[in-house]
C-alpha cells in the first residue's frame, strides 16, 4: 500500500482514502479470517504453556551456568531429579546456597503451574472428536492437534487441502524474471507456532515412529534424494494436507494404500 500511494505527487488524507479504496476494489487485498472465540481460547492456553516451559528451561540453564563457573557440573539429570542434584552439588557452599535456593523455589513454582496448564491442554484435546481423529496420525499428539485445530479454526475456508501447507509458510519461495528462475527456501508465512508443531510431528514420524506407513515411506524416499532436513519440511507440508483432509472427511489416518483405495 505504501509503494502504491507513494506514486501520488500530492499526498493528503482524502487522496490516501481514495487510493486505499482503489486498491481494495482492484482485488489486491482479501478479507482476513477471524478465528472463533473457542479457537482463541485454545491458542491462549497453548501460548501460556509454551511461555512457562521457556521460562522453566531458562532457569535450569541459568543454574547450570552458575554452577559451572565453580567447577560443578550437573550432567544428565531428569526433571524430577534436577533439584536434588543441585542441592547435592551446592552442599557446603553458603553463597551458592543463598543464590540457588530462591531460583529452585521459583523453578518449583513454575513447574507446578506448567503441569496445571499441561493437564488443561490434555483435557481440551479429549473434548470432541476432531482431535481424536487428528491424533491417529503418527507423530501427532495433543499439542500438535490442538495447535492445528485452533489455527485453522474453520476447515471450510480452504477450498483445497493442499493450500493449508502454503498458508502456514511450508512451500518454497519462487523468483522468476526473464531468464532467472530461482526456487528458494520455504516462505515462512503465516502462523509460526503451527509451522513448528508440524515440523516436530514430521521429525517424530521419521525418527521415532517404528510402524511404517505410506506417508513415512514417501518421506524416506525424499530423504534419500534431497536430505533429511528437506524431507522433514516436505513431510510437515504433507501432514498439513492430511490433517485437513481428515478433519473435513471425518475419517482417520490410513496406514496403507489398500486402506486408502478401499475408502
Amino acid at each position: 500500500m505504501k509503494a502504491a500511494l507513494s506514486a501520488m505527487p500530492v499526498k493528503t488524507d482524502r487522496k490516501d482514502a481514495r487510493g486505499i479504496a482503489q486498491m481494495v476494489r482492484m482485488g489486491w487485498y482479501r478479507p482476513v479470517h477471524c478465528k472463533t472465540l473457542a479457537a482463541q481460547e485454545i491458542r491462549a492456553l497453548l501460548t501460556a504453556r509454551k511461555q512457562l516451559q521457556a521460562k522453566l528451561l531458562d532457569l535450569e540453564l541459568c543454574l547450570r551456568g552458575i554452577l559451572r563457573g565453580f567447577g560443578l557440573k550437573l550432567g544428565v539429570v531428569t526433571r524430577s531429579g534436577f533439584e536434588a542434584r543441585v542441592r547435592e552439588l551446592i552442599d557446603g557452599h553458603p553463597m551458592l546456597e543463598q543464590v540457588a535456593g530462591p531460583m529452585l523455589q521459583a523453578r518449583g513454582a513454575l513447574r507446578t503451574q506448567c503441569n496445571v496448564l499441561h493437564k488443561q491442554m490434555l483435557a481440551a484435546a479429549r473434548q470432541g472428536t476432531v482431535c481424536h481423529r487428528l491424533m491417529t496420525v503418527p507423530g501427532v499428539g495433543p499439542q500438535v492437534a490442538l495447535t492445528f485445530k485452533s489455527a485453522v479454526s474453520d476447515p471450510a475456508r480452504f477450498t483445497r487441502s493442499k493450500a493449508v501447507g502454503a498458508h502456514f509458510g511450508l512451500t518454497p519461495k519462487k523468483h522468476q524474471s526473464g531468464g532467472t528462475d530461482v526456487t528458494g527456501s520455504i516462505t515462512r508465512a503465516g502462523d509460526a507456532m503451527v509451522r513448528t508443531a508440524l515440523y516436530e510431528a514430521a521429525n517424530v514420524m521419521l525418527s521415532h515412529a517404528t510402524r511404517f506407513s505410506v506417508l513415512k515411506r514417501w518421506a524416506v524416499d525424499v530423504a534419500r534424494r534431497r536430505g533429511l532436513r528437506r524431507a522433514k519440511v516436505a513431510l510437515a507440508r504433507k501432514l498439513a494436507t492430511v490433517l485437513h483432509r481428515i478433519w473435513v472427511d471425518g475419517t482417520t489416518f490410513r496406514w496403507s494404500k489398500e486402506a486408502t483405495m478401499a475408502a
